[in-house]
């Protein structure tokens, strides 16, 4: 239904308020005239000038409605601000989007008999895929009188996904301008295991970030400057200090190295003779929380090789995704070969649609056919397979 309330021209501020805002000035009586100092008090304020510095706050929280968009809502972090003129009757009105959180949201009002009010989120992928789970007041404050606040009901961890899961609707008539005020408690995202406990995204805070960083930034000291190193690193061209405590933390390789009576814990050394010192640096910094993203690309498949003998996780995965990003000719078949020896399905899955599915095996037909008669049984395989499903799909 389209809005039947158009813009009305502005009023004067003075025009919004009542009464005049003179306030007393310093008397000259009693005291002959001196003037006297009084901590944290302004001498000749007065009733008269507080009812005025009210009015003045009541009237510019009104004052936008004449010149800006009727549609427009007034943001802070978690605070959402819509303010109504004159709202007719039998009359729709949908607000400009405007963005809380990781969402862009709608605030919506129709005026029948009563006063219904909808908050949801923009429709989206974001919305599709990840629906705030939103903890919230929000209050309808009038203009006239003494700005009598009606409030809902606070909402506490409601999904919103469609513009009817939250509707208010209020009876109490309301004429003249009035604001809608939302104030937003919290906003949650469902984790994507079904299991997991929805989390806050703004439950990480600007100290626990820095707490973060600090931190980070300590450990990548302890390991640039040798700061009490306890174990040498032997690698195939040099030696690198660093500390069992943080190499265990990371990898249980490491933790049962030191925790057993083996040569490791014996001589205070980890002899990694199948990396270079440059590799080996980079695997600490990821280790230490302090790797640079040139650095990583530059020792992929050395920091494969690394994770998965170390039995480190998260390092694996992030270089199995990495590869995935600028498969091409010049190494199709490395990586291919690399995914067969650490069982990276997805790599595997696409080095092989990029080999077969696209033709590409006709562009390095020699270096395929190398490769062919070198490599394991199972992989050729695989790779026949592949050439034969992408056959009878043509």
């Amino acid at each position: 239904m389209p809005d039947v309330v158009g813009k009305r021209s502005g009023k004067a501020m003075g025009s919004q308020m009542k009464g005049s805002c003179s306030g007393g000035g310093r008397g000259n009586g009693g005291d002959g005239g001196k003037k006297r100092r009084r901590p944290w008090r302004m001498v000749g304020i007065g009733g008269g000038l507080l009812e005025c510095i009210h009015e003045i706050a009541a009237a510019l929280a009104f004052a936008r409605m004449s010149g800006d968009s009727v549609y427009r809502v007034d943001t802070t972090a978690r605070l959402a601000q819509w303010r109504i003129e004159n709202l007719a009757s039998c009359t729709y009105r949908k607000s400009d989007p405007f963005k809380i959180g990781k969402w862009n949201w709608h605030l919506t009002v129709e005026k029948n008999r009563m006063l219904f009010i909808k908050l949801y989120p923009e429709v989206s992928n974001l919305t599709r895929d990840n629906p705030p789970i939103a903890s919230f007041i929000i209050r309808v404050i009038c203009s006239v009188g003494d700005r009598k606040a009606l409030i809902h009901p606070e909402i506490t961890d409601k999904q919103l996904k469609n513009n009817d899961d939250f509707v208010w609707a209020i009876e109490v008539p309301l004429t003249g301008k009035f604001i809608i005020d939302v104030e937003f408690l919290d906003l949650k995202i469902a984790p994507p295991d079904a299991g997991g406990e929805p989390c806050s995204i703004w439950a990480e805070s600007s100290a626990q970030k820095q707490s973060n960083a600090t931190a980070l930034s300590a450990l990548g000291k302890m390991l640039s400057e040798g700061i009490h190193t306890d174990i040498v690193i032997n690698t195939s061209d040099g030696s690198i200090g660093a500390h069992r405590a943080v190499l265990a933390a990371q990898s249980p390789v490491f933790r049962s190295m030191f925790s057993h009576n083996l040569k490791e814990k014996e001589l205070s050394t980890v002899n990694i003779s199948d990396m270079s010192i440059e590799a080996c640096q980079a695997f600490l910094n990821y280790i230490y929380g302090n790797i640079q993203q040139e650095e990583f690309l530059s020792h992929r498949l050395g920091l494969l090789q690394a994770a998965d003998k170390y039995d480190i996780a998260d390092l694996k995965e992030a270089c199995h995704e990495s590869l995935l990003q600028d498969i091409d000719t010049e190494n199709v078949l490395e990586r291919l070969q690399n995914a067969s020896l650490y069982r990276l399905p997805k790599l595997k899955a696409n080095c092989m649609r990029y080999l077969v599915k696209f033709g590409k095996i006709f562009d390095i037909r020699d270096d395929f056919d190398s490769f062919m008669q070198c490599t394991d049984r199972e992989l050729v395989a695989e790779i026949f397979h592949e050439v034969l499903a992408s056959w009878k799909g043509f």
